[in-house]
């Protein structure tokens, strides 16, 4: 049987070959690998069973297999053919001469340019349009008999696809898989026996596969990361390693899709700090499940721009995973994607090293050349009780999607005052602060010696940082009586920090550097006075601790007393 079926093959294959008029050549791309020993291994197994079997270098260590050359007409008709007799993948494409480099097989043949080939001396009854013949009932049934039990499920999940199937998927053809086929049948002009012939099941197939078009699917056996995995080689190409990553970017097919490997060494202990690190990357957005076990996880994140999905479990003393990457609203490409990768995925041998860095990638803000999650807006803030109630400006908190503190914890707005730009915050878990602002009570001195706590570089410090200047004045330019004028040189982080005296008592809140479009000097702030202060607290509820006065402090103390109560606050998207 096995050999009636091959000649009938090799014959399609010649007579198309001596029918074809001049037009575009073009190869049936089968198979592509990252290893030469491999693809020659496949070249031989292929070469076996069909004719016209090439093997090109595509470059960047991949290795290309395909059948051809012929016209394109010719070419289509083989690769239905053969896809239908399941004899080659069924992602199989077509592909020009000027995407292969050096051919490597048959050994010693040159690169990949189309030479006209005389028609072989066979004789077959001339066609006008070969087309594969298709089967009686009979003869359907009897294909189908021979189908695998994953096969069976596959034509049940296409036909669920295409909206005819709504049962179980277990491969048992009982009525419900009956009616779906008929059901397909009807719609798609055949005659609805209720069992789909070889070549219904291989246009089907065609049909679910569409959406895939372009995305190339093929199997990359990276023995450098130890993962095997099918991966969209038409929207993604390999770039680099990073660890514990290696990336494959962009290609432009699809805008922002990326895959990345995940391969380290590492136990229960690296994968829960793996999982951490994951979700602080710009590529995994905050909403979406996150699921976590001893052994393994998955973290899946969607916003306005992008759907990530990452998964990565132990195997014995190594870490392997990976993340797909996809643009929002792609989401039937997106969704038959990520279940390749999830059916095909499985740890080989071989890891990453963990001293494998791309220096090109180093950055504070990136982890192995990925970006970190940024906030939109960051100020300071400073605690006003013990349960971490926290005030800070009405700026720095308008229009957030979400707010943190110290950038661990959620936060919420519980009081606003427009007319002073005071905001009062409470963390939404609970939360103990290590120290609580005093707040003055009376004027301080005019040209007194003040200091301003602050996160002045938006975080990257990992603490706050002190800043020294002198009370100017106890009112604004315009004669504002809450606000007091500072002699003291700031930056914008400093917003929402704590003004002290030299005793380490509140004597106000530095307000953004904004003079309504006027310039003025770097040297000239304000600062809502304590008693502005104190009254938006207690209309919120909050009682805050007032002192008459405190002793002067050493700059030393004084500075380990501020930042201790001083907090980064982020407004995120």
């Amino acid at each position: 049987m096995m050999r009636k079926v091959l000649f009938s093959v090799l014959a399609t294959l010649v007579f198309w070959v001596h029918a074809a008029a001049a037009q575009e050549s073009v190869y049936v791309q089968i198979e592509a690998q990252p290893s030469l020993s491999v693809a020659e291994d496949r070249l031989r197994d292929y070469a076996s069973i069909l004719p016209d079997v090439n093997g090109f270098d595509l470059g960047r260590g991949w290795y290309g297999i395909a059948l051809g050359p012929y016209p394109r007409d010719e070419a289509n008709r083989v690769l239905r053919s053969l896809r239908a007799q399941r004899l080659i993948p069924s992602d199989s494409y077509l592909e020009g001469p000027d995407r292969y480099g050096q051919r490597i097989w048959p050994i010693g043949a040159g690169p990949a340019t189309i030479v006209p080939q005389p028609a072989p001396e066979v004789t077959v009854a001339p066609e006008p349009e070969p087309q594969i013949i298709d089967e009686t009932p009979r003869e359907a049934r009897a294909s189908e008999a021979l189908l695998t039990r994953e096969e069976r499920q596959q034509l049940q999940i296409a036909l669920q696809w295409a909206g005819f199937y709504n049962s179980s998927i277990d491969g048992a053809f009982g009525r419900g898989t009956r009616a779906a086929m008929r059901g397909w049948q009807q719609s798609n002009g055949f005659e609805d026996t209720g069992i789909l012939t070889t070549a219904q099941r291989a246009e089907l197939f065609r049909q679910y596969n569409a959406v895939l078009e372009g995305m190339e699917l093929q199997n990359v056996r990276d023995t450098r990361a130890g993962i095997s995995i099918d991966l969209p080689l038409g929207a993604v190409a390999f770039d680099r390693y990073d660890s514990p990553f290696a990336h494959f970017d962009p290609t432009g097919t699809v805008n922002g899709a990326r895959v990345l490997l995940i391969s380290q060494p590492g136990d229960r202990d690296r994968l829960a700090g793996l999982y951490e690190i994951m979700q602080t990357l710009d590529i995994v957005p905050l909403e979406g499940p996150r699921d976590r076990n001893r052994d393994s996880f998955t973290l899946t994140g969607e916003d306005s721009r992008i759907v990530s999905h990452t998964e990565a479990r132990l195997d014995g003393d190594t870490i392997k995973g990976f993340t797909l990457v996809w643009p929002t609203g792609d989401e039937e490409r997106r969704s038959r994607i990520l279940a390749a990768m999830q059916n095909s995925f499985a740890p080989i041998d071989g890891v990453l090293d963990l001293a494998v860095i791309a220096e090109d990638t180093q950055s504070v803000d990136l982890v192995a050349g990925l970006a970190i999650r940024k906030p939109k807006l960051t100020a300071s803030g400073f605690f006003v009780d013990r349960q971490g109630k926290v005030v800070t400006t009405t700026a720095a908190v308008a229009n957030c999607g979400r707010i943190t503190l110290n950038g661990d914890y959620d936060a919420e707005v519980m009081a606003s005052d427009a007319a002073s730009g005071i905001a009062v915050l409470r963390a939404t878990q609970p939360l103990a602060p290590n120290a609580v602002a005093q707040f003055r009570d009376g004027a301080p001195r005019l040209q007194s010696e003040i200091a301003v706590a602050g996160y002045s570089f938006g975080g990257v410090l990992p603490s706050a940082t002190m800043t020294f200047g002198r009370l100017s004045d106890l009112q604004g330019l315009n004669g504002e009586d809450n606000l007091t004028r500072l002699d003291i040189s700031t930056l914008d982080g400093d917003a929402g920090g704590p003004v002290l005296d030299d005793g380490g008592a509140i004597i106000g809140m530095l307000v953004p550097h904004d003079a309504g479009g006027r310039q003025l000097p770097d040297h000239v702030n304000f600062a809502t006075n304590s008693n502005a202060v104190q009254a938006v607290l207690s209309q919120a509820g909050v009682s805050p601790q007032v002192t008459a006065g405190l002793a002067r402090l050493d700059p030393v103390d004084l500075t380990q007393k501020a930042t201790a109560m001083t907090v980064l606050v982020s407004c995120w998207e």
